[in-house]
């Protein structure tokens, strides 16, 4: 004999979130000190998940203490808001450490284009005005601790270089 179900009694199933739209919602975040970036470009956006009804959004710095995650962070909460994502936790972990290795090739091009050479295999620095090699450096923090101040040997003109860490 089979079981006899009440009126009105349908299986009622929690609302799924979308991850693929929480993520397209994080491609708006930019850097703050180098708003041309977006956090996925720069590799610092580490991962997005989601536990029971909350996402959870991990985020890596660039350097210790950088004083930009507490901005990123409330640019990711309001990005995923804005998305109808209500319940939202951003995570910061250092481990593994960010390394200029994750900066992604579209960033690259990005940096390259706005006057800030980005970081070239094995320390090689160009500048980003007129492609000579060996600028000098002019000062070891630019605008910000992840950037130095160069000077191009050939055009003269003063850059800003993406500082390689890894």
């Amino acid at each position: 004999m089979g079981a006899t179900q009440l009126p009105g009694a349908e299986v009622v199933r929690a609302p799924t979130i979308d991850l693929a739209l929480a993520r397209k919602a994080l491609d708006s975040v930019t850097d703050p000190e180098i708003p041309v970036l977006t956090i996925s470009d720069l590799g610092i956006l580490r991962g997005v998940t989601v536990e029971g009804d909350t996402v959870v959004v991990t985020i890596t710095p660039t350097y210790s203490g950088c004083p930009a995650m507490d901005r990123i962070s409330d640019d990711v909460t309001a990005a995923l808001s804005r998305h109808g994502f209500d319940d939202v936790e951003v995570r910061l972990t250092h481990s593994p450490a960010w390394s200029t290795d994750w900066i992604t090739e579209e960033a690259r091009r990005k940096l390259d284009e706005h006057g800030i050479a980005p970081p070239g295999p094995e320390g090689e620095v160009v500048c980003p005005r007129c492609r000579a090699p060996s600028p000098r450096m002019t000062a070891r923090f630019g605008s910000t601790a992840c950037k130095a101040l160069m000077t191009c040997s050939s055009c003269g003109e003063p850059f800003h270089y993406f500082k390689e860490l890894r």
